[in-house]
């Protein structure tokens, strides 16, 4: 029975999270207790768009969390995040013990990020003689 300290990421349904941000991220904080462990932090990532459509959402808060669990309750924790309708997808990883209170004390004291502004790539045109699509650069 060892216990680990594990990294949790999960993307928590948008629209379900703005209206009841903390009952939407205190669940997985239960979630790891129930199963006997111990939340180290818990923090929003950010809010942004998906690469693409989970459960027909287009967007997804990524919520962070750092938990100590006995190693073999990792599959209920994972078998408990498929069967929770607010959470689109989860990844658990384990940390490694040497760097375990590094990356758990920047969880705790870094702030969430902001969503990224993305601008739009120029879109290539069509070169009018032999119908090659060419960057607007070499038009020029």
């Amino acid at each position: 029975m060892a216990v680990n300290v594990y990294e949790g990421l999960f993307i928590l349904d948008s629209s379900r999270y703005s209206s009841d941000p903390h009952g939407i991220s205190g669940q997985l904080g239960t979630m790891v207790e129930k199963q006997g462990g111990q939340m180290l932090a818990s923090r929003l990532w950010e809010d942004r768009r998906l690469a693409y459509p989970i459960q027909g959402k287009r967007t997804g808060t990524y919520w962070l969390t750092y938990f100590k669990l006995d190693s073999q309750k990792i599959p209920l924790i994972e078998r408990e995040s498929q069967l929770n309708d607010n959470i689109l997808r989860s990844l658990v990883i384990k940390i490694e013990a040497r760097i375990a209170d590094a990356v758990v004390a920047h969880a705790q004291t870094s702030v969430p990020t902001q969503p990224v502004t993305r601008t739009a790539a120029p879109r290539p045109r069509r070169d009018e003689r032999d119908d090659i699509v060419v960057p607007d650069e070499e038009l020029n």
